[in-house]
């Protein structure tokens, strides 16, 4: 017989960067066909601009996906040649968006089931980002029950996570990383879920980071998921939700599964892509999970200071007692 288990919980689907294969990045036409697509959150990234605007926007430069090139902390949003003007290589043309833009998509009433997951890059400084996004939540009528709930801080550096319970103490805390190690050893205690590159989960190692997360009471995310054997995979692993450029496909396979669980996994039954995949081997997940550590470190400064507050260069300016 048919195995039905409508209690079943599948892993909730997460636009990264919006629909972003089917449109420009991190952008609202992207934004806003994650929400059509039906998606339970959108993850997206932020910079902030010379004059004091937070942007949506993955590179700390504009050169790869706008018309516009630039470090994005110096240059302005306003002005003649400010970033506002600047436009998507990728058809079709689309403008940066501003966090409080994205934020007024979300406090639209039919949008209101949807969480934003702020990838809060190592570049920023959070004395500055924090309070100036801050700002902006707290603008809206009924914020802390409607929006602030909503808003998870995707974090990569130790440093932010004091900033984070001071100013924003409202928002939960995500640890976004591709390394098992630094999660654990660095982030763990001070964060309510974990956004983890799903390759490292694949090993034996892996499968015991996911027993402690559950073991835990956290949640477990997991990116860039995009293949439907990959969706399945994360399904027997028991995340509870999956990060993809291509979420109106998790989605609609999502729908299969709870429509037909027992059918739709034999469909997708095959594993050997775990085996047949380099990717999926140690000596590539380490080697990512190192470089990962040099550029947190090149970037956000030194790891090993978790209780401290951090400044732009990198320096500890301030101790935590």
């Amino acid at each position: 017989m048919t195995e039905q288990l409508p209690e079943r919980k599948l892993p909730e689907c997460w636009g990264h960067r919006g629909a972003s294969a089917r449109f420009p990045e991190n952008t609202m036409a992207s934004f806003e066909a994650a929400i059509r697509d039906g998606v339970d959150g959108i993850e997206s990234d932020v910079h902030v601009s010379k004059d004091g605007v937070i942007v949506m926007f993955h590179d700390p430069t504009l050169g790869r996906t706008t018309n516009f090139t630039g470090v994005i902390k110096e240059c302005n949003w306003y002005g003649p040649d400010g970033m506002e003007h600047a436009r998507t290589k990728k058809e079709p043309k689309q403008s940066i968006p501003t966090f409080a833009e994205t934020v007024t998509l979300l406090m639209k009433p039919e949008n209101l089931h949807i969480h934003l997951d702020v990838d809060i890059k190592v570049m920023n400084d959070p004395q500055q980002l924090f309070p100036l996004m801050h700002s902006v939540i707290s603008s809206y009528p009924q914020w802390e029950t409607q929006l602030a709930p909503r808003v998870l801080l995707g974090i990569w550096h130790p440093r932010f996570l004091q900033p984070a319970k001071d100013i924003l103490p409202y928002c939960r805390r995500s640890c976004i990383s591709f390394s098992l190690w630094l999660a654990k050893e660095y982030l763990w205690n001070d964060i309510d879920c974990l956004s983890i590159w799903y390759k490292a989960l694949a090993s034996s190692e892996g499968k015991r980071f996911r027993e402690d997360v559950k073991k835990s009471g956290k949640k477990l995310l997991v990116f860039t998921v995009n293949e439907p054997e990959h969706f399945v995979e994360m399904v027997r692993w028991g995340v509870n939700g999956i990060i993809t450029d291509v979420p109106n496909q998790w989605l609609e396979l999502r729908s299969a599964l709870e429509k037909n669980y027992d059918a739709t996994m034999l469909k997708y039954n095959s594993r050997l892509f775990l085996y047949t995949n380099p990717t999926f081997y140690w000596p590539f997940t380490f080697l990512i999970q190192r470089l990962a550590e040099y550029f947190l470190k090149r970037w956000g400064g030194p790891l090993n200071v978790p209780l401290s507050i951090v400044g732009k260069t990198g320096q500890t300016v301030r101790t935590i007692e």
